[in-house]
């Protein structure tokens, strides 16, 4: 299939690992040029020559915490000046910690809007503008299959990114006439630290072997397995194609049949 992504630029978040990174290389390889930004320099840095060596695309990095406005802003501007357009923002950050409700502090809460909802919010008000004046942009957010199935462990997933959804139906409302697409992929269990971390934690709660726990989740997947990280990566990929163009204000579910509902 023919994407219409080569020579585009395409932003992705936390992209020095797991989803992250297998959307970038994912993005290369259809001949995107890539603008990537997660926390840590060195991982980050070898995605990019990773991309550039093997598909010969042109990358930009920069490392910063994406719940930080003013880097998000900047780093946004930076990329811009850089390629002279942006045509795909993939925003991407990590989950907030795993804890029973009563459990929760109102800082956890604070930095969990900032992170997961704050920060979709800013990477969105800086990359409009310039979809907007090329008639053309596809902004693709990542959340979890939790957002229509809630996982008790989760809530402060729960919550927040219910609110994602929220923010991509309005906005794509408001900016489908501009040529801008706005979508929301929710991967089920995937095979990245953060699946790893919320089989532990169920492990730990039930008394059970990481393995028995794994195997208890999977019981649940119609699929019998995990998501892989290059599965979610191929759906962004499609939703910021131009075979996508009428496909907007949706969520998008990779989650191996997890999710029950009509």
């Amino acid at each position: 299939m023919e994407t219409g992504l080569r020579n585009r630029v395409a932003i992705v978040a936390a992209s020095s690992q797991g989803i992250g990174k297998a959307t970038a290389l994912a993005f290369a390889a259809e001949g995107a040029h890539l603008a990537l930004c997660a926390r840590q320099v060195e991982p980050l840095e070898a995605v990019a020559r990773e991309a550039s060596d093997r598909y010969g695309v042109q990358t930009f990095t920069s490392a910063f915490d994406v719940g930080d406005d003013g880097a998000v802003r900047k780093f946004v501007q930076e990329a811009h000046t850089q390629f002279g357009r942006i045509d795909v923002c993939v925003t991407n950050a990590g989950g907030p910690p795993l804890k029973p409700f009563l459990s929760t502090t109102m800082d956890d809460w604070e930095s969990a809007w900032r992170l997961n909802l704050r920060s979709i919010v800013s990477f969105s008000q800086s990359v409009l503008p310039f979809m907007q004046e090329q008639k053309w942009g596809r902004i693709v957010t990542l959340t979890s299959y939790t957002v229509k199935q809630p996982v008790p462990e989760l809530v402060l997933s729960n919550s927040i990114r219910a609110g994602v959804m929220g923010l991509v139906r309005s906005l794509a409302g408001q900016f489908g006439s501009y040529g801008i697409t706005l979508n929301n992929v929710g991967p089920g269990l995937t095979s990245t630290k953060r699946g790893l971390d919320v089989i532990q934690k169920r492990a730990t709660t039930d008394g059970t072997t990481v393995k028995e726990a794994e195997q208890e989740l999977m019981r649940d997947v119609p699929t019998g397995r995990m998501v892989t990280p290059e599965e979610v990566a191929a759906t962004i990929v499609w939703l910021a194609s131009e075979s996508a163009a009428s496909t907007t204000g949706q969520t998008i579910l990779v989650d191996g049949g997890a999710y029950r509902g009509l």
